[in-house]
């Protein structure tokens, strides 16, 4: 027997005319370069289905929409292959001229920074201090027989003296610093019999300025040159040897450029009894300057 179907059946058996179709679009705003995957592939689908190969169960209808699909996928993939060139290029260019000019400022930058030391240092290598001994005056001096801290016998000297410099920074721009850089000497033979030191003090640009400097020496043991030093004092004097070494140092933009220079004196005075409180002076070319 037939069950006669019933008309909720029938229409829950239908399929829905109301229910909508589904649609999506596909945003090409994906990375470009799973966009060129895809299209590479695309491209190799669509040379399996070229004419060349077999086809048996394709209609009319099938073929004019694949091809239809085909031509959209090769305009596609050739719009998001240019998207993709350009991409790459723009910011392939920015990022190649962002490093070009920081080349060119740091080039410049360390041609600049060597012009400024180049030229303080051509202007300031060329300028030295000038000194000039005038004279050596002699307050002190005598000798005599004794003995040195041990108790040996010897001739002791005692002498005191002071010696006048004159010194000039010709420098146009900058003033200096001058002191010693070694203690002043005045020997016999190789005996130092008194010795002294300059101030250190600060001379300005252009200037000339006279500077003296106290030489003591008292009690000396002379030891073998005694014998030399009491023939020499009954003949026409006594030879000393009188040794500076006076050092100038500039200093330009803080410590990037300094200049440094030492000048080396030595005189060689005659020296008697009789020329106490006077003074001995020194005429050109009579001292040697190094």
């Amino acid at each position: 027997m037939m069950h006669a179907t019933s008309e909720s059946d029938m229409t829950s058996v239908r399929p829905s005319s109301a229910s909508p179709r589904g649609y999506y679009v596909q945003s090409p705003s994906r990375d470009s370069h799973d966009d060129i995957d895809k299209c590479s592939s695309s491209n190799d689908r669509s040379t399996l289905d070229s004419p060349t190969a077999p086809r048996h169960s394709l209609t009319s209808s099938s073929s004019t929409t694949a091809a239809s699909r085909r031509r959209w996928n090769k305009h596609y993939c050739n719009v998001v292959s240019e998207e993709g060139a350009f991409h790459d290029d723009y910011y392939g260019e920015k990022a190649y001229a962002r490093q070009c000019n920081c080349l060119i400022l740091g080039f410049s930058f360390l041609l600049f920074f060597s012009v400024i030391w180049l030229s303080f240092f051509g202007v300031t290598r060329n300028y030295k201090s000038q000194v000039t001994i005038k004279s050596l005056k002699i307050t002190k001096f005598y000798f005599g027989e004794g003995s040195d801290h041990t108790g040996v016998p010897t001739t002791l000297i005692t002498i005191n003296c002071s010696a006048n410099l004159v010194i000039y920074n010709p420098a146009t721009f900058f003033g200096i610093d001058v002191a010693s850089s070694h203690t002043a000497r005045l020997k016999f033979l190789d005996v130092t019999v008194a010795t002294g030191q300059l101030k250190k003090y600060y001379q300005p640009r252009k200037s000339t300025r006279m500077m003296r400097v106290e030489l003591v020496g008292r009690d000396v043991p002379l030891y073998g040159a005694g014998t030399v030093l009491a023939d020499s004092n009954k003949e026409a004097g006594i030879r000393f040897k009188l040794e500076f070494s006076i050092q100038s140092k500039g200093r330009h933009l803080g410590k990037l450029v300094k200049t440094l220079h030492t000048t080396h004196c030595s005189c060689s005075p005659l020296i008697t009894s009789k020329l106490l409180t006077k003074q001995i002076l020194f005429s050109h070319g009579a001292c040697k300057y190094l």
